[in-house]
């Protein structure tokens, strides 16, 4: 039997994973850095160059590679490119890319056709049963919406410790203890938020977001609100993913729900309450190990949410 090498790419705000399948082992490897950007969104070539180099420790040649990745589809003009980059590099035959939402979906629900909520630094919902069925909400950044993502619980959070600091109505001691630990000043905020580029912002804006859940932990009632509101906003965006005929499961992926019930809570309330018989299935695994199985088992194209490039290894 020959060798098949396959992996599973996620390529997220904070990071990025890989998960390799080669002669019947899978091993993990990625790093911490956050995905490289350029003036117009993630910058393809340096990344294709970091995927190369995290995929040529495991194995020299790959039948089948799959990459999950923020920004697809509004923010990535030319998916080719990536996947031209990374051929530059590596010997690739089938390369798959995918919205991180799509990754996610798959690494939730093992590929059945459901709802999947994906929360980290922003929010997004998937409805899809991957083939006819595309349903997505929100996932339009802080700016234009997120609501409920990391980078909001955070915003919400240091205008409340702000309005502590002003002596204005509704503000949280509490949060601004936390900001003032976490920041060391409001200028200091200010230029992390204002200098930077939006998705750094985002990130910054994020980074508050445990904060904000060790207050709430503690007892404090504005910070107790602000992840209230978070699990009804992504439970509104689930409900409203729902497509018609598709199955009423759902499911949850991303780092914003390591703080388990302050967010799930409210979140299956609120889909439970327009939708009682939905199925509410815990996560089978994560965006990378949605990645690997889009990898070992490719599906069918259907930009722009969903790419498949097939290509010989020797061609």
């Amino acid at each position: 039997m020959s060798r098949v090498s396959c992996a599973g790419i996620d390529v997220g705000g904070g990071g990025i994973r890989v998960l390799v399948h080669d002669a019947g082992r899978t091993t993990r490897s990625g790093e911490d850095v956050p995905a490289p950007r350029g003036d117009r969104g993630l910058d393809l070539a340096v990344l294709a160059a970091r995927l190369s180099a995290l995929l040529l420790r495991a194995a020299p040649v790959f039948d089948r590679v799959a990459i999950g990745m923020t920004g697809l589809p509004d923010l990535v003009p030319d998916p080719g490119g990536l996947v031209r980059g990374l051929r530059e590099r590596v010997p690739v035959g089938v390369v798959v890319l995918a919205g991180d939402s799509v990754t996610t979906h798959v690494g939730a629900l093992g590929g059945r056709p459901g709802v999947v909520v994906a929360a980290g630094t922003g929010a997004v919902a998937l409805g899809t049963d991957l083939e006819r069925t595309w349903s997505r909400t929100d996932g339009w950044g802080i700016l234009l919406g997120d609501h409920g993502g990391g980078a909001w619980v955070g915003r919400e959070g240091l205008q409340a410790a702000l309005r502590a600091h002003d002596g204005r109505h509704g503000g949280s001691s509490t949060l601004w203890d936390h900001l003032a630990a976490r920041f060391g000043s409001v200028s200091a905020l200010e230029r992390r938020v204002y200098a930077a580029s939006a998705a750094d912002a985002a990130t910054a804006l994020a980074s508050f977001a445990p904060d904000v859940a060790a207050a709430a932990r503690g007892g404090d009632v504005v910070a107790r609100r602000i992840w209230q509101e978070a699990g009804t906003h992504l439970g509104r965006a689930a409900v409203a993913a729902t497509a018609p005929g598709l199955d009423r499961r759902l499911s949850w992926g991303g780092g914003l729900f390591s703080v388990g019930e302050t967010v799930l809570g409210p979140l299956r309330a609120e889909v439970l309450r327009h939708m009682p018989e939905t199925e509410l299935v815990p996560p089978q695994g994560g965006s990378v190990e949605g990645a690997l199985t889009l990898a070992l088992t490719p599906p069918r194209p259907h930009p722009p949410h969903l790419y498949v490039f097939d290509r010989p290894v020797g061609a």
